[in-house]
Order: C-alpha cells, then structure tokens, then sequence
C-alpha cells in the first residue's frame, strides 16, 4: 500500500511544486521580494511580521509556502526510504528531491542577504535568477521522476539507443536555456515595463539599454527554435519508438508547445501583466515535466527501436558499404538545388528592399552551406521515415537507406549532426532568425508533410509544400534580419506553385505512389482532377507573381521594375499555356513538359526579380 500510495503523493508534490514556483514568480513580478528586509529566514526580524504592508504579506506568503514544501520533501524522502529497498532508483531521485530543496533555499536566502531583489537591476542579479531558475527545473525534473518510477515506470537503457539518446537530451538542454532567457526576460518585463510594444521595442534596441533590455527581443525566438526542435524530436520519438506511454507523453509535449506558444503571444501583445506571467511560467513548467517523462518513457527498457528494423532480402545489398557518396545521396542534392536558388536570389532583393549594402560573399556561402544542411537533414530523417515506401517505389528503391548501405540509426546521426551544424552556422554568420526560419523548414518537412500528411491525405503537397517555401525568408532574414511583405510574398510564390511542379511529377509517377499507397491526387482523384487542380493553381502562381507591383521598399521606390515585369509576363504566360494545353490533353508527356518547365519558371522568376534593378515605376 505504501509504494501505491508514494507515487500518488510525489504527484501531488510536483502539482504543489508548481504552484510555490509560481508564487514566487509573483514576488519577483510585484516587486516584493524586499518585502520582509534583509532578513532570513525570520521576515523584517520576527517570526510573524507586522502585516501592514501588502509586499511583507506577499512576501512572507511565500516563504511559509516554501516551508511547508520543505516538510512535504522530507516526508517524500523518509516515505522512499521505508517503501524501496538500498540503491533502488526512487530512492536516488527522492534525495536528488531534497538536495535540490537545499540549494533552492540557499539561493533564496542569498538572494535576499544580497538585497539582489525588488529594483535591483544588477547583472549579478539575472545571473543569479538563471542559477535560481535552473535549480527549480532540476528539482521538478527530479520530483517527476520519483513519482515516474514510483508509478512503476521501468528503468533506463542508454546502450543501444542511438540519436535518440542525445536527441531528446538535447531537447532538455536547450528547453534549459530557454528558461535562462524566460528568466531574464521576465526581469526585464518587471524592471523595464512598457507602456506599448512599439515603445518596449525602441527601448530595447537603443544603444543606452541595459543588458536586460537587450536580451528581451531574443526570447521569442529563442523559444520558436526550441519549441520547433521538440516538436522535432517528439513527432521522431512517437514514430520510432511506439509504445503507449510515448505517445501519450508525446502528444502531451505537443499539446504543452502549443499552449505556451499562445501564451507567449498574449503575454508579448499584453505587454507581460502579471497574471499573464504566472500563467506563462506554469506552461514552462508543464513544458519541461512533459520532455522529461517523453524521454524517460522513450528511452525506458523493453520499447521497440524502429529503426533498428531491416526491409528484408531486398535490403542486405550495401551493408558497411557506405561511402561519401551515399551520404551526399542521403541528402538530395539535385532537389535542394532550386531551393538554395531561390534563398540566394532573395538575398539581393531583400538589400534593396532594405536600402542597404548588397550581401557580402561570405554570407551568401553562409547561407547556401547551412541551408544546404538543414534541409539534407530534413531529406535524410525523410529516407528514415519512408523506408517501406521507398522500397515498394521504382524510382527509389536504391536509395542508401533501403539498400541499407548507410544504416537508419546512421542516418539519423547524420541528419542530426547536419540540424544543429546548419542551426549555429546560421546564426554565427547571419542571425538567431535566419536559423530559426531553416529550422521551421527542417521541421515542417518532417512533422507536417512526412509524418502527418503524406500517407493521409491527398492535399499532402498542397499544405506540406509550404515546407519549401522557407529558403526565401532564410535569405531574406540573413540580410534583414526581419520579414518584410515582399518577403512573405516570395513565400507565396513557391507555396502556389508547388502543387502544378508536383503534381506533375505526380502524374509521371502515379503507378509508383499507387504501388506504395501513397494517396497522391492523380491516385485518388484521377489524372483528369490532377490537371484541374494544375491549372488552377497555375493561375494562382501567375496572380501572386504580380504581388511585388503593388509594393514599396523601404526608400520609397517599387520594389521591382520593368525588366521583372516583363520577364514575369513571359514566364507566366508560358506556364499557364502549358498548363492549360495539359489541361486540354492530359498525358504523360505533357506533364514530363510542364514539370521540366516549372523548374525553369521558378529558377527564372527569382533570378528576374535579384537582377531588376529599375527604380520609380
């Protein structure tokens, strides 16, 4: 009955962990944190302080929270000790529980003998709230584990498991530097409030704001990168290790994600109130336990490891064969090709549209190598993910993950390596957006497109072909460092024509995607919707090309001119001709005309708009 209980108990304790958590983000928020003096652990030098003021009342609430928690760790503690037998793992964690505790009070003790509180705006004190604030995560993460394995949750195995290892302890580390930046940020919220956003915004970029200032504009997208390299991991963990409890553990990160996603945006619009604060910092709490409990359940004995599975006789070709080739076959160079072309070309447009300088070679090669990174990375995890469709697809069969010249859990480690190298890449020689944007692209691909859409629906490409819209905005903000109307425009070009460039493709291929039971459009629909659905998007693709007329650059001037015009009255002319004709005729040479058209078209449009330099149309 005991250990039955126990584990219901350490729930309760982290549920009551959260809500001194909170609390305590309201004495930083309400400046009361110099509520009792500069007095520990007595308040204002008495056991029970005089109550006259609300910031002693606020503050001495939190310590007699804090006090409390201290009893409930110690009985957690004595209870783990009487319910598990020596070195039993719930009883490491339950002293992991209490050490932590300590060093928590500690902190808070220093923090007030230190006066580093109420309007103290030194560097030592976010220094200090950072140390603060990974402390309290390492103490939910050890509370969380105790009730895990009280729960009957099974061991660890790290041997044997792969990028998966690394890959969710990555998740955890980064999910620890966002909560330095939250930290930091919600100082700067409570020290350096705003009346308006426009306003917070001239103060942080101003070259007399503080430290605390600067680093608030970095938060958010801080919090996309992490946020998208978890949904990353999560989706990849649901679907190469299928147990319940990782499912479970995985749609609850998604589900956490999304919420302090909306949460973020609100506490940003609101200008940070308070409420808006604590409710931001319970999700990052709820944020962390769900990664903990998806990584102890993914990486717990007994789950299956899918990419360990092999194909079958068809699949023993090239075992430890592998070679430079293979790798760069993982990637899809000839397919990557006309996206690092659309970055490239972006990035004179996007210095014109901002007025300034043309971008240096240096960061055009930066660009065209991390973005050629992230998304090799994304083609690879793809081969992973679509081994058994490539096998029963001609034209993929020999690709090095089905002949298993380059091993899945090899090519995992590549695509990895390749994600984070193009990640701190991008932002060492660009800036935080740029590789964030490269991420979203990376993430996209696999999540939306690969894992939710492709075998689900036949609008797969419609939405999933977002996913190579990104390069553009990955040009763009590596100039600008923002997106601008223009920019989001391009996005849009690509978006549009995406489904006429594939499902042309489509229909070359479609004994292919029918033999894999793939439910492309020319599967499901017939050839005949496919070619409706071309020409419509044709028209669409030819519409949003004329977008850039009705926009200005920032010095005042049209954004394209003449010689644009021109070259997209042609080249538009040209794709609805041929759209049409297969319109009129649908069949396969026809399509093979338009898919090797469509390259030519996108390569064409992008390169007219880099050389336009016409000014005051």
């Amino acid at each position: 009955m005991g250990k039955f209980r126990f584990h219901q108990y350490a729930w309760g304790l982290l549920a009551y962990t959260v809500a001194v958590i909170v609390g305590g983000a309201f004495v930083r928020a309400s400046r009361s944190g110099d509520g009792c003096g500069q007095h520990w652990p007595s308040c204002q030098g008495e056991l029970i302080p005089d109550a006259s003021q609300l910031k002693t009342i606020v503050e001495f609430g939190h310590r007699f929270s804090t006090a409390v928690f201290g009893l409930l760790v110690l009985a957690l503690v004595i209870w783990a000790f009487r319910g598990w037998a020596k070195d039993h793992r719930v009883r490491v964690v339950s002293v992991g529980v209490l050490a932590f505790t300590v060093v928590e009070a500690w902190i808070g003790r220093h923090l007030v003998l230190s006066q580093l509180v109420g309007q103290d705006q030194s560097m030592q004190r976010a220094i200090w709230m950072s140390v603060h604030l990974l402390n309290t995560f390492l103490l939910l993460g050890a509370i969380t584990l105790a009730a895990w394995w009280g729960s009957g949750g099974k061991s660890l195995r790290f041997r044997g498991q792969g990028t998966m290892v690394w890959a969710l302890f990555l998740c955890l580390a980064a999910t620890l530097a966002l909560g330095v930046s939250g930290a930091i940020t919600a100082l700067g919220d409570t020290l350096f409030p705003a009346a308006s956003l426009n306003e917070g915004l001239r103060q942080d970029f101003s070259p007399s704001a503080s430290f605390l200032q600067s680093v608030r504009p970095y938060h958010p997208l801080i919090a996309c990168s992490v946020g998208l390299l978890v949904l990353l991991v999560a989706a990849l963990a649901m679907q190469l290790r299928p147990s319940d409890d990782v499912r479970r553990h995985g749609r609850f990160v998604i589900m956490v994600f999304v919420a302090q996603m909306g949460a973020g945006l609100l506490n940003l619009a609101m200008l940070a109130p308070i409420w808006m604060q604590l409710i931001h910092l319970a999700l990052a709490d709820l944020f962390w336990v769900a990664q903990l409990l998806l990584t102890v359940s993914a990486l717990a004995e007994g789950v299956p490891q899918i990419e360990l599975s092999t194909l079958g006789p068809r699949a023993d070709r090239g075992v430890g064969k592998a070679a430079w080739k293979e790798y760069v076959a993982l990637t899809k160079p000839r397919v990557i090709s006309l996206l690092l072309f659309t970055a490239l070309t972006a990035m004179p447009v996007a210095a014109r549209n901002n007025g300034g300088a043309a971008p240096s070679f240096l960061l055009y090669l930066a660009v065209a190598i991390g973005l050629y990174m992230a998304a090799g990375a994304a083609n690879a995890i793809n081969m992973v993910l679509e081994r058994d469709l490539d096998l029963a697809m001609g034209r993929t069969a020999d690709r090095p993950t089905v002949t298993e010249a380059i091993p899945a859990r090899a090519a995992l480690r590549f695509a990895f390596a390749l994600m984070v190298g193009s990640f701190i890449l991008l932002w060492g020689a660009a800036n935080l957006l740029c590789a964030m944007l490269a991420l979203a692209g990376l993430a996209f691909y696999v999540v939306i497109y690969t894992l939710l859409l492709k075998r689900r629906t036949w609008a797969n490409i419609v939405i999933g072909g977002a996913a190579g819209a990104f390069p553009p905005l990955v040009g763009w903000a590596a100039v600008t460092n923002d997106l601008s109307p223009l920019a989001w425009v391009l996005f849009g070009i690509i978006f549009l024509w995406t489904p006429v460039h594939f499902w042309a493709l489509a229909i070359l291929i479609k004994d292919d995607y029918a033999r894999a039971g793939v439910p492309m459009l020319p599967v499901v629909q017939g050839e005949r919707a496919t070619v409706v659905q071309i020409a419509y998007y044709a028209v669409l693709t030819a519409a949003i090309s004329a977008a850039p007329l009705m926009l200005q650059g920032r010095d005042g001037h049209a954004v394209v001119g003449w010689f644009y015009i021109a070259a997209a009255i042609l080249l538009n002319g040209m794709l609805l001709f041929r759209s049409m004709k297969l319109y009129q005729q649908p069949d396969r040479p026809l399509a093979r005309s338009l898919f090797k058209y469509s390259m030519v078209y996108l390569a064409l449009l992008f390169l007219a708009m880099a050389v336009d330099g016409t000014r005051g149309l």
